[in-house]
């Protein structure tokens, strides 16, 4: 693990993976509601297309587009192929706020509690305001400040999402770390002159689908959990 000589001042948590279980949660509730449907195939299907999602916006083939917004497009689109094409809207539109409702990874409140002691602890997600204030408020996760994509109008990994932590902090941006369990969004971090910390959630996918998250060569930290990152930064 690198040692940096200086801590950051602020650290900035992705979301979606890192501190919460978004396949495990999102199966739970598809088996829960609709068991004749293969809920981790569901879960995978509607994450899969996330990513395409915002690189339409980001390529001005869509508008600027919330999340929620970008998942009920998805959500629609993998509905008949689910045998799910007759939902009402009322159904779906609750269906969709799943999103909403992600548990967070079991060591994820007390790491945050711990964190929070020393550090400013804020979101830096792709996320909505609406989204990660609603999943925030249920989780009781203690953030001092919500931060999104939304804010700066421009996702991850532009620039703008990663510079606009620090602008918002008023403080430098290798003063900022970023907490993330994907190594594109810590490289776009990286490349903006931000401190970078990778958690290992090698259950993201699901247990059909372990990730490898075996360190790697970088400059920036490697945490087990958020409990490890404490430890490691001295909380």
């Amino acid at each position: 693990m690198a040692q940096h000589t200086h801590a950051p001042q602020v650290l900035a948590f992705d979301i979606f993976g890192t501190v919460v279980d978004w396949h495990g949660s999102i199966a739970r509730e598809i088996g829960a509601t609709y068991p004749q449907v293969d809920g981790d195939a569901f879960a995978l299907a509607w994450r899969a297309g996330y990513q395409p999602a915002m690189r339409r916006v980001m390529a001005g083939e869509l508008p600027w587009t919330l999340i929620d917004d970008l998942h009920r497009m998805i959500l629609d689109s993998i509905l008949p192929g689910f045998g799910l094409a007759h939902l009402e809207e009322a159904e779906r539109v609750e269906l969709n706020r799943v999103w909403h409702r992600l548990d967070p990874w079991p060591d994820v409140l007390e790491g945050l509690g711990r964190l929070k002691s020393r550090f400013v602890i804020c979101t830096l997600s792709n996320g909505n305001l609406n989204l990660l204030t609603r999943l925030s408020k249920r989780a009781a996760l203690p953030w001092d400040c919500i931060l999104s994509a939304e804010v700066f109008g421009a996702y991850k990994p532009d620039p703008r999402t990663y510079g606009g932590v620090a602008r918002v902090f008023g403080v430098p941006p290798e003063q900022v770390m970023l907490v993330a369990a994907h190594h594109d969004d810590l490289e776009g971090a990286r490349a903006c002159g931000l401190q970078t910390a990778y958690i290992e959630r090698s259950l993201e996918f699901g247990a059909g689908q372990v990730k490898d998250v075996s360190p790697r060569a970088l400059k920036g930290m490697h945490a087990r959990d958020l409990l490890d990152l404490a430890q490691q930064l001295g909380c």
